[in-house]
Formats: C-alpha cells, structure tokens, sequence
C-alpha cells in the first residue's frame, strides 16, 4: 500500500498538547475514546497459543494446545466522582469544538455509566442542534451478569459543527446481511443494506491479526465506517486519546493524516508499531526518548 498522509504522534497530557499544537478548525474529523470511568483498574496479559500434544487446554475435536503468557498491562479507568470526571473532559470537548473545522464531525466513545452525563456537556459546547446521532456499537462476548440484563453495548455520540452543513459520504457506507433475506429478493439480499444507528460488530478478537495486547482496542471495522462516512481523502483526523492507534491506523487505510496523542508510554509503543507497517515516518512527535 502506498500511503500519502502525514501523521503526527505526541506523547503527553492532551489538554495541553491541543492548546498548543492544534491550530484553530485544522481538524475535518475527531473521534475520541477516553477512560469510562467504570471505578476499576484494569488488567490484561497478552496471550499466544499453539497446538502443543501436552498443552494446557483443549480446543475443538479435542486438539491440545499450550499457553504462553506475555506482557501484563494495566491502566486507572477511576476518578474520584462523575463530577470531577466531568471537570476532566469539559476543557478537552472545547478544544475539540476549537479545533474542528466547519464541515467537521466529533465522535464520542463512551458506555452507559457516563453516556447521559457526557451529552448533557456536549450540548453546552457543541449547541443541542449540532447533535446527530447517538450510535449503539453492541457486541456479544464476555461474561454474563445473572442478577441483570448483561451490558453488552457501548455508546458513540455524534456532533457536527455545523448543523446544516458536514461531511457525510453515504455511498462510502459498508453494506450488512439483512437478517431475514428471504423477504426482500434475491437482488437486495445480495446487495446488503446500510446500517442504522445500531452497529452490530464483533469486539477485536483474541487471537486475530488486528490483536495489539493494549486493554481497550476497538475494532478496525467500526472506525473504518466512521473515517470512510465522516471524512474524505487527504483530510486530518484528530485522536487525543488515542491508545492502541485504530484510529491512526484507520486514517492511513484510508489515506488521511492523523494527530495522535496520548500519555501512556504502552500506547505510544503500540502507535508506533501498527503505523510501521504502512511505511510511515512519524512527524513531529516527541517520544523518542520512551
């Protein structure tokens, strides 16, 4: 693949980074994934496994295979009240709102603890008009709680700049299966149709290619549709929490520049690694000491 965009990693508080860095409405799309302040430490261990005679595990047709454990993360998703997490994002969504250029388009990635509290702030900053869409990504993995409905979704706010006047490629859109083609024809069952404000996506999986290790990797294929939708080629997308790098990564499958920022030297390590394999050169980045 050849790749024409620029992308510009900075190691730091994000806050400070934008005030400084990010020029006023250079940005044509931001998506943001920041701690959901779940009250939790979280933990994750890298895992490999292959066919071994005396593994550890059984897998299908009972096959055997060993385990081996890699590098353990772990990261603070804990503030001490939703108001001080509130304080906390206030000053980063204005940035945000500064930085977005007119025909811009901000995504918020969030779960239901902080969703309503985020919305209520977001309506302040961005005006109650400028919101679109409030997209559910629901997946089905993990453990099931037994005393309630399990939580199996997470939350994407959608806010424009400006409401009569943004970016929004509908052509660019990935068709799905419908789920009862019979109904509609050979012909439109085997065209698909586009999505609804419902994305239906697998998490990242655990032994795929797209695996980075990093605690809260989000699927390529959900923001593959946002970058490919929201923006257009050679435009600069904005990531300023930006983890694992799927945004980045995202942007240079699609031949847009990214800003990436982050204060995690692991997300740093793995920013780096998943650009490498496009051939980019990082630019103005202030990491090379990690």
């Amino acid at each position: 693949m050849i790749c024409n965009s620029k992308h510009h990693l900075f190691y730091g508080d994000n806050l400070s980074i934008l005030q400084e860095y990010v020029a006023d409405e250079s940005v044509d799309l931001i998506y943001i994934d920041p701690p959901f302040n779940t009250g939790k430490y979280r933990l994750h261990t890298e895992m490999q496994v292959e066919q071994d005679d005396k593994g550890d595990r059984v897998g299908f047709q009972g096959k055997t295979y060993r385990t081996n454990k890699g590098e353990t993360r772990k990261y603070v998703d804990k503030f001490e009240s939703s108001d001080a997490y509130l304080k906390f994002l206030r000053p980063r969504f204005e940035e945000a709102y500064r930085v977005l250029q007119l025909k811009g388009s901000f995504f918020l990635h969030i779960d239901y603890r902080e969703v309503h509290y985020c919305k209520v702030v977001l309506d302040d900053v961005f005006g109650r008009d400028c919101f679109v869409n409030e997209i559910i990504w629901a997946y089905d993995y993990g453990a099931r709680a037994k005393s309630r409905w399990p939580a199996k979704h997470d939350n994407i706010l959608w806010y424009v700049k400006t409401p009569k006047h943004y970016t929004f490629h509908y052509e660019e859109m990935d068709r799905i299966p419908y789920m009862a083609p019979g109904l509609v024809g050979k012909e439109k069952a085997a065209r698909g149709k586009t999505p609804t404000d419902v994305w239906w996506h697998t998490i990242v999986s655990t032994n795929g290619q797209e695996k980075t290790g990093y605690p809260t990797q989000k699927p390529l294929g959900i923001l593959n549709r946002i970058v490919k939708v929201h923006s257009s080629p050679g435009d600069t997308l904005l990531d300023f929490f930006a983890g694992s790098g799927s945004f980045g990564e995202a942007a240079a499958l699609h031949n847009r520049s990214s800003i990436l920022i982050d204060n995690n030297i692991p997300a740093i390590h793995s920013i780096m690694r998943r650009l490498k394999l496009y051939g980019i050169e990082l630019v103005n980045a202030n990491y090379e000491s990690l």
